[in-house]
């Protein structure tokens, strides 16, 4: 029996040109739709990822029906593939037809259908049967007879099915798979997209983003601000950073993949390599926490435990932020300005040095600044795009105003906590001439100041900290607070 039923009441056979069958996973988008149905549910809350993985015992085929039944992919914004798509409309346009048959839930197969409005038949997986390998070569040999169809794929997986078709037609597939495809069909293979279509290496890098280590520098101030010159310090602090960096793109690739559907709509991060297809999501799914075990395995070997206790602490709040902080008004920004102080704690701990009530409360509220920033940010792209709000978010356009003086406030007070701990006669005990701290206070106010006011034009990144390591001025900034501190240490 088939295992469902086609649009057309009754089964055409073969003609010439044949069937054309498409894959869908891989081959008509770059994607995986078990996967984007799942985190799509995992971004959702325990509770509802949770009620899916109960079906699994039943299979696979119900596990990806219950997926599907909560899912709220948006079909329209999926990673197609181009080449794909034109080869289906030539098909179409010299009498063919065309049909989608995929192991991925019927109900989905159906939205991606309508939407492309390219199909004559659709074939799905459908809550008992899972039409994958073996079992979607028999059903394609029973319903169009063997030879009576091409079929489009991309895996080593579909060897079985390309054994019994007219004509092999890969898709962006390596040597070996294009090698056997073609040994496999009846009539030989065709190919479509490049032999190195996917660049795993760069594509990993990028999703790794190793632009952001840059945030874990801050690990680094408590050894600068002891003015410590022993080296098992600096040893700690360095290992203290390659950890928190990989512990760190971890929860960035968790992100992505929970943020698919938010950040296929946003100007840039549509680009970055889960959300356009460019990295295979069952990449980013094992590489995440791949990375978070390497991590913690490595701080368990290398420092004290009080470090990795900061370690799991901050997965711990970036897992709350990824999985409904992020969605919850003011919490956010409290929870993004935590998690940069959490890495000058970590600092702190990987090399036993103390961190004073004074920079706890100062890092604090300038985080807090650079985290109402970045969502502002975030508001000045929705209202330029002409959308309400962020997606995914608690805020509206309306809010600009509030979160524009949010960033301001809490960065002036920053510039007060330093002033007024440069005005304390402990400081002396660090810095010779501690009356030229107050030019480190004078360049902050102009630079939390210009960075609102660049943000309110539009000429901000999402996040400030790039935006600063890529800005002329910031550095020039950055460079002159350097210069100062050192000066008023060794005069």
């Amino acid at each position: 029996m088939p295992v469902t039923e086609p649009r057309d009441a009754e089964p055409k056979a073969a003609e010439n040109p044949p069937v054309l069958a498409v894959d869908l996973d891989g081959t008509l988008i770059r994607s995986d739709m078990l996967l984007e149905s799942w985190w799509n549910v995992a971004g959702r809350g325990f509770p509802t990822a949770l009620r899916a993985l109960s079906r699994l015992p039943e299979g696979k085929a119900a596990f990806k029906q219950a997926l599907a039944e909560v899912a709220e992919v948006d079909v329209k914004r999926l990673p197609y593939n181009d080449e794909v798509l034109d080869r289906i409309r030539a098909h179409k346009e010299a009498g063919g037809r065309v049909a989608l048959v995929t192991a991925t839930d019927r109900a989905l197969a159906e939205q991606i259908g309508d939407h492309l409005a390219l199909f004559d038949e659709i074939h799905a997986s459908n809550g008992d049967t899972n039409l994958k390998g073996a079992a979607k070569a028999d059903f394609l040999v029973q319903r169009y007879g063997k030879g009576g169809y091409d079929y489009i794929a991309d895996h080593p997986a579909d060897l079985d099915v390309w054994r019994s078709a007219r004509r092999a037609i890969t898709v962006d597939a390596p040597a070996n798979v294009r090698a056997d495809a073609e040994a496999a069909a009846l009539e030989g293979a065709e190919h479509l997209g490049s032999l190195h279509a996917m660049k795993p290496n760069r594509s990993w890098l990028r999703a790794m983003r190793p632009h952001q280590w840059a945030k874990n520098v801050l690990v680094f101030l408590p050894v600068l601000l002891a003015h410590s010159t022993c080296p098992a310090d600096w040893l700690a602090t360095a290992a203290a950073f390659v950890i928190f960096s990989m512990v760190a793109s971890s929860v960035y690739l968790l992100n992505d993949l929970l943020d698919l559907e938010a950040d296929r709509i946003h100007p840039r991060k549509r680009n970055r390599p889960l959300p356009s297809g460019e990295m295979a999501l069952l990449h980013g799914s094992l590489l995440a926490p791949a990375l978070l075990l390497g991590g913690l395995g490595l701080a368990a070997l290398l420092l004290p435990w009080e470090f990795l206790t900061v370690l799991i602490g901050y997965y711990i709040l970036t897992m709350a932020y990824s999985f409904g902080l992020k969605r919850k008004l003011v919490i956010d920004i409290c929870t993004l300005a935590a998690l940069y102080t959490v890495r000058i704690i970590a600092g702190g701990t990987a090399t036993a040095i103390p961190i004073s009530a004074w920079m706890l409360a100062f890092s604090g509220f300038l985080f807090l600044s650079l985290a109402a920033i970045k969502r502002q940010a975030e508001l000045i792209s929705d209202f330029n795009a002409g959308r309400e709000g962020s997606s995914g978010r608690a805020y509206v356009t309306s809010d600009l105003p509030i979160v524009s003086g949010m960033a301001l406030s809490a960065g002036y007070v920053a510039v007060l906590v330093l002033a007024l701990y440069v005005s304390t006669p402990g400081v002396a005990s660090n810095y010779s001439a501690p009356i030229m701290l107050w030019g480190i206070c004078a360049i902050l106010l102009y630079w939390i100041s210009r960075a609102v006011m660049m943000t309110h034009r539009g000429r901000m990144n999402d996040d400030p900290v790039i935006f600063a390591l890529k800005d002329s001025t910031s550095r020039i900034c950055g460079g002159l607070i350097v210069l100062i501190a050192l000066a008023a240490a060794v005069s």
